[in-house]
């Protein structure tokens, strides 16, 4: 979970280019656990260089084949992929062996990291560039429990539309293997199965594509290279988001005027119903796409939060970096703020149409501003309705938990905002938190939550609760719901007693299925909590009174007429029809 861009290095040895592609010292999620000998290696490339950047590390010889002994033509066998749970987005095992011929990019990820959400779409362009040589190869050593499940990493290669296959690193076997000590790190492989370099980080695409386009040179030369593209056997195949929902991400009810506003994430369109789910409009073609228009030409591109106010509602378009604004009676879509690219300087706002966003995840409306979750970014934004100006309001861009004023404090992630007056409650995802910022005194203080690593499933007062990446939170009369995401729950936390119960989600019994599956988003309107069970592609509808949960019956709502992900049509690679 890198909060900054790579930067890379160039050595020449031989023939080939190696590639050294490092990060700087915020770059990274965390040290899960450091291998010696790659902290040796970069702490010796970082004296040697100004940049802290570093070859791909050696491995021992006996994992890896003899090394030859000159020490400009050392060269080092990438070790094997031994040691997944699972296979997933493949008919089955894949060996580096039998890859011999391609060029190979080794992804470590884990699907929480917004910086490895952020890789993904480099990936994917580098897969469509180079369709006949290249295999990418995702190793998902997991963060947060949830995470090692493969049916979850599943339900993550189609909701991010990834198209390669993906093995289960759930023990972290593969992870150490390499020395892997951050989200996400990149492993760039010859065709003859030899390390040429590695890279922390995102905003990688031109390193690896400069020397993607070397290997190919080179290698051509040397006769090395197989030119023949390989299918996979991808989960999209077996569930192509045929339902009316998929991987909804956000609701809000409004009680006021009847309706529904649902973000279905993942078929890149808005859902407004009633709130008994018959439909009143559907906003956007179904296709990923940046577009302002009308409902129905209008593009968006795994849309999430919203905001509304009387007939405009605001949406946080996720990956077009974009804020929309939709006019309810016009029926018309505009774009309010951000450059479609994704922003770089977390330090500085400015006009709100000249100045780029970071992954914007969820939005609060306060008076005449917007306040804007900036996940990407690890901060509070706000976008001033009347000026058309947006600026960073909370948050130092470090990704952890600090309180303090404004300027000083640190989030992580953050995914989900809600207010009550002079509060804003924020929902902060990579450390398990609930945060809440006094917009009075300018004070960010933590309701519940302890670090980057401290999650799990506990209720309880303070420092004892335990959440994990909850992405949701909501105020109704004095108390926050918590859609406590991984733990696929519902809890209900006293915000001035610090205190956590469980309200929905327990399975009946210890070997009860799961209620809900990721919850990401949360509304309320008369009476009734209306739940994004985001994996489960609904909405859940539970009295608040009673606790008896429904499932909203949508009426007259279809899905797009191309139901199915749509990385493909951008023209990934190594995907078989």
């Amino acid at each position: 979970m890198s909060t900054v861009p790579g930067r890379l290095s160039v050595l020449e040895i031989g023939a080939l280019m190696i590639l050294g592609l490092g990060s700087l010292g915020m770059t990274g999620c965390a040290k899960w656990k450091a291998s010696p000998a790659v902290a040796a290696a970069e702490s010796s490339a970082s004296e040697k260089e100004e940049s802290v950047l570093a070859p791909a590390p050696a491995v021992k010889n006996e994992e890896v084949g003899q090394v030859p002994n000159a020490p400009r033509e050392e060269r080092v066998r990438a070790p094997e992929l031994d040691g997944g749970l699972n296979w997933l987005n493949t008919a089955g095992p894949l060996h580096l062996r039998d890859l011999r011929g391609k060029i190979v990019i080794l992804d470590f990820w884990t699907f929480c990291c917004i910086n490895c959400i952020h890789t993904l779409p480099d990936l994917a362009k580098l897969e469509k560039k180079y369709a006949n040589q290249l295999v990418v190869v995702g190793v998902h050593s997991a963060k947060f429990d949830n995470e090692k499940n493969s049916e979850n990493i599943r339900k993550a290669i189609l909701r991010y539309e990834i198209s390669h296959p993906v093995v289960n690193d759930a023990n972290m076997t593969i992870w150490n293997a390499y020395g892997v000590m951050s989200w996400p790190t990149l492993f760039l492989i010859d065709p003859e199965g030899y390390l040429v370099g590695k890279g922390s980080g995102e905003g990688l695409y031109d390193a690896l594509d400069t020397h993607i386009a070397r290997l190919i040179q080179v290698s051509r030369e040397k006769k090395t290279l197989n030119e023949k593209p390989l299918s996979f056997e991808l989960a999209r195949f077996k569930e192509k988001g045929g339902g009316p929902l998929f991987f909804p991400g956000k609701i809000l009810a409004d009680g006021a005027s009847r309706r529904l506003f649902i973000a279905d994430s993942t078929h890149h369109r808005i859902v407004i119903t009633d709130l008994d789910g018959r439909k009143i409009a559907i906003v956007g073609s179904g296709e990923p796409g940046r577009k302002d228009g009308s409902f129905d030409q209008a593009g968006f591109n795994d849309p999430q939060g919203m905001a509304l106010s009387g007939e405009t509602l605001y949406v946080a378009d996720r990956k077009n970096n974009l804020i929309r604004a939709l006019d309810l009676k016009k029926q018309t879509v505009r774009t309010m703020a951000g450059t479609g690219e994704q922003g770089e300087n977390r330090r500085f706002g400015g006009p709100a149409l000249k100045t780029g966003l970071n992954s914007p995840w969820d939005l609060c409306l306060i008076g005449q501003r917007l306040f804007i979750a900036q996940a990407g970014f690890h901060q509070i934004w706000a976008l001033d309705l009347d000026k058309g100006r947006v600026d960073p309001y909370a948050g130092n861009g470090f990704e952890r938990i600090r309180d303090g004023v404004l300027d000083e404090a640190s989030f992580a992630q953050p995914s989900g905002l809600t207010a009550n007056g002079d509060t804003l409650y924020v929902a902060d995802s990579e450390v398990s938190a609930i945060r809440a910022i006094s917009l009075k005194d300018g004070e960010v203080k933590t309701v519940v939550g302890q670090g980057l690593f401290d999650f799990g499933d506990q209720d309880g007062i303070a420092d004892k609760v335990r959440l994990q990446h909850a992405l949701g939170v909501l105020f109704h009369q004095g108390k926050l719901y918590v859609a406590d995401t991984y733990n696929g729950k519902i809890k209900v936390i006293d915000p001035e007693k610090r205190s956590c119960v469980t309200f929905f989600g327990e399975p009946a019994g210890w070997l009860g299925k799961r209620l809900l599956n990721e919850p990401g988003g949360l509304g309320q309107a008369n009476g009734k909590l209306y739940v994004a069970d985001t994996n489960n592609h609904r909405i859940q509808v539970i009295d608040l009174k009673t606790k008896s949960v429904s499932t909203l019956a949508l009426q007259g709502v279809e899905p797009p007429r191309n139901a199915i992900l749509t990385n493909a049509n951008k023209g990934i690679s190594n995907v078989g029809k």
